[in-house]
């Protein structure tokens, strides 16, 4: 099988692997702990010894950050494009099918939410919810945790919402739909086993570029000062290196290449699931 797929897809498909690796076993792997200081090894470059990756302005071993970046920014799209996939492919394939108010109320939900700037939408979802008017009282990182998920998938519900609904149209008009229903099927009968299962090559496609919009989103969010905090995330690791890019670049280089090849690898994978699922609409 992994003969037949193009080197860029089993590259891809290998780099998720080795990250799906680090986020799960990352906490039992052999590395030093990411708050742990190596003060005579300030500002190391990739692979000086006992560090592979180098270190940072503070003496944190810059893989050791790198597989925790991994555990947190991997959650945080995953959830968030998971439950976003849910909600809007429940939505839109509702609204495509009935049609009606629902589907007129459901798309003019969909417009407003996308014609909100994304940052600014999650930073205000962030500055009423995750932060705390007192100092001296700051909010839970769990609680802050939760909050940027809740408004990272506030953005991802309407795209591919809106993905579900168009594909559901296309698809509710073909004729063996309408010869599902001339023989007595159900709606429900019809959305289960004709839509849905056409609909999901589309969706999931969306889903695997929506991994990657969602890793950039949260890295965007944590070098404006709006992250998740305490934890360690690809997007941390840029904020904090953007200082020292003049005479360490490989602070800042080394999560940044993390985020493109995860970026470009879920779109390349995206888009070879979708051929692989459909061949046919592929061709088209």
């Amino acid at each position: 099988m992994l003969k037949k797929q193009p080197i860029s897809v089993i590259f891809a498909a290998a780099w998720l692997a080795i990250l799906l690796f680090f986020a799960l076993f990352g906490p039992f792997l052999p590395i030093p702990d990411t708050l742990y200081s190596f003060e005579d090894s300030l500002s190391v470059g990739i692979f000086s010894q006992g560090h592979i990756l180098g270190t940072d302005s503070n003496g944190y071993d810059m893989f050791a950050q790198l597989v925790e970046g991994s555990r947190y920014s991997l959650l945080i799209a995953g959830i968030s494009v998971t439950i976003g996939a849910l909600i809007g492919s429940i939505v839109g394939i509702l609204g495509a099918f009935k049609q009606g108010i629902f589907d007129r109320i459901a798309n003019a939900l969909f417009s407003v939410v996308l014609s909100i700037p994304n940052l600014l939408l999650s930073i205000t979802l962030i500055a009423v919810f995750g932060t705390s008017p007192d100092p001296s009282n700051p909010v839970p990182p769990s609680r802050r945790l939760i909050v940027v998920i809740v408004s990272l998938t506030i953005v991802i519900v309407p795209i591919l919402g809106r993905i579900a609904r168009s594909t559901a149209i296309s698809w509710s008009n073909r004729d063996f739909v309408t010869a599902a229903r001339s023989m007595g099927m159900t709606d429900r009968q019809i959305i289960v086993r004709h839509i849905v299962p056409n609909v999901m090559p589309a969706l999931m496609a969306i889903a695997f570029l929506a991994i990657g919009v969602v890793i950039v989103a949260e890295g965007s969010l944590s070098l404006l000062g709006a992250g998740i905090g305490e934890k360690t995330t690809w997007g941390s690791m840029i904020a904090r290196g953007r200082s020292d890019i003049e005479y360490y670049p490989h602070i800042l280089f080394v999560p940044i290449v993390a985020v493109a090849l995860t970026v470009i690898s879920c779109n390349r994978l995206g888009d070879q699931v979708r051929r692989n699922l459909d061949p046919r609409e592929a061709r088209l």
